[in-house]
C-alpha cells in the first residue's frame, strides 16, 4: 500500500511538472496546443508514471502499459519526455533521458508489433 501511495504522489508531481512546464514552453493555442493536451489525456495515470519512471529514474513499463504508449503516439511521447528532460532538476542528464526515451519507445514499438 506504501508503495501505490509513493506511485500515486509521483504521478501527481508529474502531471504538476506538466503542467508547469507548459506556459514556459510557449505553447500557444491551436494545433500544438491541442496536440499537447490529446497527450495529456491519451494514457492512464499509471502508464503515464510507470514511462516517466523508466525514463528518469528505474521503473519498468508492462506490455499493457506498452500498448497505450504505442497508441499515444511517439509524437507525444518525445514530447512530453523532451519537456520534462529540459528542466533544470534533468538538463544536465538530458541526453541520456532523451536516450532512455527513444529506447522505452523502441522496446514498446517491438512489443506491440509482435502482438
Amino acid at each position: 500500500m506504501a508503495k501505490f501511495n509513493i506511485k500515486m504522489a509521483m504521478f501527481f508531481v508529474v502531471v504538476a511538472m506538466v503542467h508547469a512546464i507548459v506556459p514556459i514552453s510557449a505553447i500557444e493555442e491551436g494545433e500544438p496546443k491541442q496536440l499537447w493536451d490529446g497527450c495529456l489525456t491519451k494514457m492512464t495515470p499509471k502508464c503515464t508514471l510507470d514511462i516517466v519512471e523508466t525514463v528518469f529514474w528505474n521503473g519498468t513499463v508492462s506490455d499493457a502499459c506498452c500498448d497505450e504508449l504505442v497508441q499515444e503516439g511517439k509524437v507525444c511521447h518525445d514530447i512530453l519526455i523532451k519537456y520534462m528532460a529540459d528542466r533544470p532538476s534533468f538538463i544536465v542528464r538530458g541526453a541520456e533521458y532523451l536516450k532512455k526515451r527513444d529506447d522505452v519507445w523502441n522496446h514498446c514499438a517491438s512489443i506491440s508489433m509482435s502482438d
